[in-house]
């Protein structure tokens, strides 16, 4: 099959189908997947191709910065990632020092409105140009909102739209009031318009959230001059003359009444995270479902997810959303100002604190280093304001140390594309192979009533040491009953085999010729050890409803299975999910389960529950309390009478391994006497297992359900191309555990791979993409050009060898570029260690060596010449 690409010779880009490959001269490479043959020129490329066939159910992510039609490279220049830079400030003239202010982003401009100095509010419109770095009055006409604070201001359309705050004299403390009004200001005329709405209106406020969602404003909580708020009002900014507000009826866990707390829209839900709420004020996070109006607290597993806990508690802080991360600056925490920034990953639920790059800058270019050395971010503030363009943060203002209003404005560079990389799908792959119960080659017996689950070998061995011993004994069993059933010796030695790859039972294999493993459990039940067998898939429990009697006593029986089987990270999952379930409704039925059970932790809990004077007299009134047993009645009294002292520890809390980190070790050796595939990378065995293959990718799992090798033997291959002994490596760590971390040379053989191998979506690719744009350097660029001449990635090459040459003698004071924002671009200092000292250099090929030679002769003159020569 023949097809043909063109490129405009005046264009920077080349479209490219799947299976090709081209390259401009601007420093862009497009790489493929199948073999190729230049046949045209005169700006146009044409190229022959053999097909590669990919299994539909691929689910690549087009938002990312390339889809697999489109395997583009760009060599630089760059931003560095997680850099702050400071932008210039606002002068005086221009505008006032603030705090208390919104800013919203449109375009290419940020805009500042309101706030206070310190003296006075203010009601004026700032715009700061983020391409010029420049700062000025924005264009207004028509009545502008009293000037104000604590409002909120939201983009629709190509409007910004204000809302509510507080009014008012604060120099001589009169006037003051909160409003509920409303205001349009058009960016394209700069004209002002207050929207009149008729019929019931939200309680006039202050401090409070606002977003826009579905055409609509969204007003959640604040303070209304007496008391915080927590209810949510809404209003339809697509018609003017017939909006009208709603209140909306709020379900679920609903955030306590607070104010001076952001919130922010990602994956269709609106997140609130901490403020000031009294003697409430906590540091949790909530997501509200906007098509159910249900509000739910995200629990903060950050021990059991080995990430950071979340920011402390705090108010007058920031958080925007940009693809599926959360982003928290600064705040009053604790009578504190921290500056750390925060990130909070919406898919996978963890927090971690952002490390800023070390070369942050201000406007001049200096490094905003101190002079220890450290680096110099923001320092801490509340009531300032943020706002996300493109790829970047920008935060303005807010009320620093001694109470001081600050005209500071703040870039923060989150990187090349701003959190874009598609997710982690391996918890999820795991997990959907154990919904679909495809190549289980297990079968667990449980209970008296020898109830079946069925799993997989690879999976539960990588998992649970426990499990993993009674597999090891059932197969011993099933050897010996193969054996027993050979009539002859000879016969028997062949069916027991020697323990290698094929020698694993199962019963569900293309081959057939072996049973299902069974491994008989009497101590579980069928439904807890259903949830069990879902943990070990996905590291995670699908929580059931909170509270309910029978859910809960369901965790409990899983709770009871995780001491018995040794999983603590499992058991610490079920423990924070009985305590927070725990209620006057169900404490006495956990007690009792936990009493019955034996769970010493969950019964403690309970106890304590009861007594607490607040719940006490509530629980000994129940009916439950009367039909409770005798000891724990005569526990809860004695202690009611006389509590134990409280018991601290300061041990540490043992979270067990993570999928991850099992997955890890399984691959490095763990796994090995369970293996039951071989995948030969150039004739060379790499044992495997199928199961984990297939849950990764779809070619495996079309491969073992329809045409698996009768000899259990897979060549491996990427198109026609056959990856290096380290690439395949890197692919495997990527498959059993999700690790995207390898030299830049792998990147090349790799790139193809998750469009040639079905993964769930291209996040392999994406980083793979940005490892090549990113990480080629003096002291690997050797490696890389070995990759690039294998793989023929042609530009790739050039550029190797454009290092090479400049980076070949001493004395060479060319620099890399590095930087792609404004008028400060950087660049990287000229490298110390020389091509020509590099060991590899001596090893490349003779056709290298003389690519080399030939880059050499045609950009150094005589001169250098002589002294490259004297260097050598």
């Amino acid at each position: 099959m023949t097809n043909s690409v063109s490129a405009n010779s005046s264009s920077n880009c080349i479209s490219i189908i799947p299976g090709w490959v081209a390259f401009d001269l601007e420093g862009t490479v497009l790489l493929w997947t199948a073999k190729k043959r230049l046949v045209g020129c005169d700006g146009h490329v044409t190229m022959s191709c053999k097909s590669t066939k990919v299994a539909p159910s691929v689910d690549f992510d087009h938002s990312c910065s390339d889809s697999v039609e489109y395997l583009t490279l760009n060599f630089g220049p760059f931003e560095t990632v997680h850099r702050w830079r400071r932008l210039p400030p606002c002068d005086e003239f221009v505008g006032a020092r603030r705090s208390k202010h919104t800013v919203v982003a449109y375009r290419d401009a940020i805009y500042v409105f309101g706030g206070d100095n310190g003296k006075n509010m203010l009601n004026d419109l700032l715009r700061f140009d983020v391409k010029d770095c420049s700062w000025c009055r924005a264009f207004t006409t028509g009545t502008p909102p009293a000037p104000r604070y604590h409002h909120s201001a939201v983009v629709y359309g190509s409007s910004m739209f204000v809302f509510g705050g507080y009014t008012g004299d604060i120099y001589s403390n009169s006037n003051l009031k909160n409003k509920n009004d409303l205001f349009e200001y058009k960016f394209a005329t700069g004209q002002w318009t207050e929207w009149k709405v008729e019929g019931s209106l939200p309680v006039a406020r202050s401090a409070h959230g606002a977003t826009v969602y579905s055409d609509k404003l969204w007003i959640f909580a604040g303070y209304d001059g007496n008391a915080r708020l927590n209810d949510m009002w809404t209003i339809s900014l697509q018609d003017r003359e017939h909006a009208c507000w709603e209140e909306i009826e709020q379900s679920g866990e609903i955030p306590p009444s607070c104010c001076n707390f952001p919130v922010a829209v990602c994956r269709d839900k609106m997140f609130v995270f901490s403020g000031q709420s009294g003697a409430k004020i906590t540091n949790n996070l909530f997501q509200f479902e906007f098509k159910g109006h249900m509000w739910t607290r995200i629990p903060t597993e950050h021990l059991l997810r080995g990430s950071p806990p979340p920011p402390q508690r705090r108010y007058g802080h920031t958080m925007v959303a940009f693809d599926r991360h959360l982003y928290v600056f600064g705040g009053a925490a604790d009578n504190t100002l921290p500056n750390e920034l925060h990130s909070y990953d919406v898919d996978s639920q963890t927090w971690e604190v952002i490390q800023p790059s070390l070369d942050s800058e201000d406007p001049l270019g200096n490094e905003m280093t101190s002079s220890q050395g450290s680096i110099l971010m923001p320092s801490g503030r509340l009531f300032h304001a943020a706002a996300v363009i493109q790829d970047a943060m920008y935060i303005f203002g807010g009320t620093v140390d001694n109470n001081v209003r600050s005209g500071e404005m703040y870039r923060f560079q989150v990187g090349v594309c701003f959190s874009c990389y598609p997710k982690c799908t391996l918890h999820e792959d795991y997990g959907k192979l154990f919904e679909n119960r495809q190549f289980c080659d297990v079968e667990f017996i449980l209970g008296e009533r020898e109830e079946r689950v069925l799993g997989h070998i690879a999976i539960v061995t990588a998992r649970c040491q426990w499990l993993r011993k009674k597999i090891l004994q059932a197969r011993d069993r099933q050897r010996q009953r193969i054996k027993q059933q050979e009539n002859s010796e000879e016969g028997g030695e062949e069916g027991a085999g020697a323990g290698g790859p094929r020698d694993i039972p199962g019963g569900t294999r293309a081959s057939g010729n072996q049973p299902m493993l069974e491994v008989h459990i009497r101590e579980a039940e069928a439904q807890p050890f259903e949830v069990l067998m879902q943990f070990l898939y996905t590291d995670k429990i699908q929580y059931p409803r909170r509270g309910h009697v029978q859910d809960v006593l369901l965790i409990m029986d899983v709770y009871k299975l995780a001491l018995s089987f040794k999983l603590s990270r499992l058991e610490q999952l079920c423990v924070q999910y009985i305590e927070a379930s725990v209620d006057l409704q169900n404490v006495l039925s956990v007690c009792e389960q936990a009493n019955k059970l034996q769970l010493d932790q969950l019964k403690e809990h309970c106890l304590n529950f009861v007594v607490k004077e607040t719940h006490f007299n509530q629980v000994i009134m129940t009916k439950e309390f009367e039909h409770l047993s005798t000891p724990l009645i005569v526990e809860i009294v004695r202690r009611k009478q006389q509590p134990p002292p409280r018991v601290y520890s300061d041990q540490p809390v043992d979270i067990g391994t993570s999928l991850v980190q099992d997955m890890k070790a399984y691959l490095e050796g763990g796994g090995l006497d369970f293996c039951d595939i071989v995948l030969l990378l150039d004739g060379h065995p790499r044992p495997a297992h199928k199961a984990i293959l297939a849950a990764r990718s779809s070619y495996f799992e079309a491969m073992f359900r329809s045409f698996m090798p009768e000899d259990g033997q897979v060549n491996i291959s990427i198109g026609e191309m056959v990856p290096s002994k380290q690439a395949f490596e890197s692919m495997l760590r990527y498959i059993y555990y999700g690790d995207v971390n390898m030299p830049p040379e792998d990147s090349l053989y790799l790139f193809a791979a998750p469009y040639y191998y079905g993964f769930s979506n291209n996040r392999l690719q994406a980083y793979c993409k940005q490892n090549l744009e990113m990480n080629v350097t003096v002291e690997n660029v050797l490696q890389i050009l070995e990759a690039a001449d294998k793989t023929q990635a042609w530009d790739m090459k050039k550029h190797c060898l454009h290092i090479i040459v400049h980076q070949f003698i001493k004395g060479s004071q060319t620099c890399l570029p590095r930087a792609r924002c404004g008028p400060h671009a950087d660049f990287m200092r000229p490298a110390v260690v020389l091509v020509s000292k590099l060991p590899n250099l001596r090893s490349l090929s003779q056709l290298l060596l003389l690519d080399i030679i030939e880059s050499l002769a045609s950009h150094i003159s005589d001169k250098q010449c002589a002294e490259m020569g004297s260097d050598i």
